[in-house]
Order: structure tokens, then C-alpha cells, then sequence
């Protein structure tokens, strides 16, 4: 970022090559529309339409081009263009969600989602034009390592009662749990956060927090175009991490998994990083946990979007359900690499959208169809998304959303053969 000229895209010669060939290489067969959530949802973006329209844009500036690149005389007219508001309209950029269904079944491995991130990244460092919300969830990241704007909660209020170590008191441990700004300050992903911290425990594992050095990973910075403010938390975050040795993470949060295992290398910071969802996969397959029978109960899984399709986890959440006595696991039609998002990812959990049907209700309304009981999540934001959506639908009496970490720390206890010290009784 310090040796950076310009910020983004906002001429289509700012886009790479790689990029300027994928305009040509798209066939236009719709599926990436048929597939968006933003598209299905009744909104302006259209992902065919985005490509069609900067490859039709590159196709008028190409003769003016190569004039340029033959060091003719060329009219700036055409170059001077900006693609954010002349080609692509501001609403098209902003209604992304990030959730990589179009990339998934595009045919031609066309990158949709790179393209949109660059050119928000142009509208909030060079042109100051970011949605309202959005702006205020980066303040606060800015000036209190969140974007919960708000919250009177601290890092560690969840953790009341506990008895859980911070690395600055204990950093003996063999697993840093990354419990993320919602497990900690949004007050229904406070239950996952207790529910993983005594799973931990029961499991006999040997782990800390970062309590209140914790902050945020950057990540709905990045995705909402401020790529100086990601680079900030990024930098800080991996100084405080080899700070204290740590090698192996843990968070419950896909966003954060994803950022830290997969982005945090590009600025000198290798961990190992694990979802809840495989470190609970692996407690109860290696023996150091086991779930009691519980109450019949019909339960349908949300894929998260950062979890299945960049990160392609799809099975160790199904395997905790299906070892669940007394859990039979019904799927949503649209599952797995086509799974329908929640409407949260892409920065729109603090994103307010007023175009069309919102995401999260028209996900409800699939969930519903399956007559499940319980909507099984492993994202804290596909919960809230799910909770907000369940409410609108008033059917919140009979159909709950619960994180899977929530489910089996109901029926979880110690295996027999562990060596752990905790009681052998169910945790309720």
C-alpha cells in the first residue's frame, strides 16, 4: 500500500491482464446470474451483465489502446471513463456478497468477485463514496478494533465464570482459540463462543484466548474495499501471534478462518488454522468427546459460503450431525458447492440494502420447506442472518437456529477413555 499510486480499479486499464481476458472468455450462458443471490433476490447485479458490460466498454476503448500501446496519437475521451457509475452502476458494486456461487458454476472459471472487490476498493480510498452503514462498521474497526458499533461488551464478557486463561496470563497452550468480533460482542454469538470455550474444556484441551489484545482480522475491511485498514489489522494481528509462539488457531468464525489461513501469508504469517466444525469432526472420531441420546430432532445445515465454497469443508459439519444420537439430518435443495448464502457475507452484515427481497428471508423461506426443526449453522453470521430471517417468517416458536458447537455441547460429555478430569456428565 505505501508504494501504491492509485487505489483499485477506476479505468478499465487499471484491471489486469489476467482480468481483461476473462471479459473475452465469458460465453454468456447465464448461470452465474441464475445462481447469485443478488440476482434471484431482485437486485441490480447481474454478474452476466457485469462482465458483458466491461467487455463491451473494452471493446469501444480498444482501438484507442493500442494507438496508446503504438505510441500513436490517441483521444482521451474514452479512456478517461470510469467504470464505478459510467459502466457499472455504484448499486451493482455494493449488492455483491462475496459468496462465490457465480465463480462455482461458471464454465469458463471467469472471476467475478476480484473485479467487484477492486473496484470498491477505488470508491472507498480514492473516492470516498462507501455506503453509510458500511463506514461505520470501519470506523469502529478503526477505533476499537471491531465493527459492532455500539456494544458496551468487552472481548472478554463472554468468558465470565469460565475460568479461561488469556495468553498475556498463560501462554502454555497448544490451541489459541480466535473467538472473532461477533463470537465476542454480539450478544446471540456469545452462547457459541461459551458453548466452544466448554467444549475445550471437557475435551481436556490445553488452550487460551487473546481476551482484550484480540482484534479484528480485517476481513469485512477488505471486503468492503479499504485495503489500507486490512493491511493495518493484518500486520498487527500477525506480530501479536508469532509475539506469543502461536502455531495452531481455532475460531468458529469462516470469515476469520478464511483471512487468517488463506491471506495472512501474503504478509508473512503462516498458521495453522482450524474450524470448529473439523477441531469438534476430530474430538468426537479421536475419542476425546461423545454426545448422549438425545431428543428426536429434525435438523438441515446451512453451508457458510467462506467455509464450503473457498474452503471447500463441506463434510465435518454433516459428520458431527449424523454421529448425534437421536439427530436425522434432512438437506436443503440447495446445498453444498450450491448452497444458497445467508446475505450476510461480502461486508453485508453491516450493509443496509433497500433494492429488492432481502437474502436472508428468501433462505428462511428454503429452510422452512424441509420441516425441519433446527437450522444448524457454522457461521456466526449465516445465525444472525438466519435469526432475523426466522423472525420475519414468525416461525421463530417452532424452528430454532443453533450453531453446531451449541448442539453438541447439549449432549456432550466426556469419552470414558479420556484422560480429562472434567465430570462425566452431560453439559446442558
Amino acid at each position: 500500500m505505501e508504494t501504491a499510486e492509485t487505489f483499485g480499479v477506476s479505468k478499465i486499464t487499471d484491471f489486469t491482464r489476467k482480468q481483461l481476458l476473462d471479459l473475452y472468455s465469458c460465453v454468456a450462458c447465464g448461470r452465474c446470474q441464475e445462481n447469485c443471490p443478488a440476482y434471484t433476490s431482485g437486485k441490480p447485479l447481474n454478474p452476466k451483465k457485469l462482465i458483458q458490460d466491461l467487455k463491451k466498454h473494452l471493446l469501444e476503448v480498444g482501438p484507442e489502446l493500442l494507438k496508446v500501446s503504438s505510441k500513436v496519437e490517441a483521444s482521451p475521451a474514452d479512456l478517461g471513463k470510469m467504470i464505478a457509475g459510467e459502466v457499472v452502476t455504484e448499486d451493482e458494486i455494493w449488492d455483491c456478497t462475496t459468496c462465490r456461487a457465480c465463480q462455482e458454476v461458471c464454465p469458463v472459471c471467469n472471476e467475478h468477485i476480484d473485479k467487484i472487490i477492486d473496484l470498491r476498493r477505488n470508491l472507498a480510498l480514492e473516492q470516498a463514496s462507501i455506503p453509510e452503514t458500511a463506514e461505520g462498521a470501519l470506523r469502529s474497526i478503526e477505533a476499537r478494533g471491531h465493527p459492532w458499533r455500539g456494544t458496551t461488551a468487552t472481548r472478554i464478557d463472554w468468558a465470565d465464570g469460565l475460568d479461561i486463561k488469556t495468553l498475556a496470563e498463560n501462554d502454555n497452550i497448544d490451541i489459541l482459540y480466535w473467538v472473532g468480533c461477533t463470537g465476542a460482542m454480539e450478544d446471540r454469538s456469545m452462547k457459541v463462543a461459551q458453548a466452544m470455550g466448554k467444549l475445550l474444556k471437557l475435551a481436556n484441551i490445553k488452550f487460551g484466548i487473546l481476551g482484550a489484545e484480540e482484534s479484528c482480522c480485517g476481513e469485512p475491511a477488505r471486503r468492503l474495499g479499504n485495503e489500507y485498514l486490512f493491511q493495518i489489522q493484518a500486520q498487527k494481528n500477525i506480530e501479536l501471534l508469532k509475539g506469543y509462539n502461536v502455531n495452531k488457531i481455532v475460531t468458529a468464525c469462516p470469515h476469520c478462518y478464511n483471512t487468517i489461513k488463506n491471506e495472512y501469508s501474503q504478509f508473512g504469517g503462516e498458521f495453522e488454522v482450524v474450524h470448529h466444525t473439523e477441531f469438534i469432526a476430530d474430538l468426537l472420531q479421536g475419542g476425546k468427546l461423545r454426545t448422549i441420546e438425545g431428543s428426536g430432532r429434525v435438523v438441515t445445515y446451512q453451508d457458510s459460503c467462506y467455509l464450503g465454497r473457498y474452503n471447500d469443508i463441506y463434510q465435518p459439519p454433516r459428520q458431527i450431525l449424523n454421529s448425534m444420537p437421536g439427530v436425522t439430518l434432512v438437506e436443503m435443495e440447495q446445498n453444498r458447492k450450491r448452497g444458497f448464502c445467508c446475505g450476510g457475507g461480502g461486508g453485508h452484515m453491516w450493509l443496509e440494502r433497500r433494492i429488492g427481497r432481502k437474502i436472508n428471508e428468501l433462505r428462511a423461506e428454503q429452510a422452512i420447506e424441509t420441516k425441519a426443526q433446527i437450522i444448524a449453522t457454522a457461521c456466526p453470521f449465516c445465525l444472525q442472518m438466519f435469526e432475523d430471517g426466522i423472525k420475519t417468517k414468525v416461525v421463530e416458536e417452532s424452528f430454532k437456529v443453533m450453531d453446531i458447537a451449541e448442539l453438541v455441547i447439549t449432549s456432550a460429555m466426556c469419552h470414558p477413555s479420556s484422560d480429562s478430569t472434567q465430570p462425566q456428565t452431560s453439559e446442558k
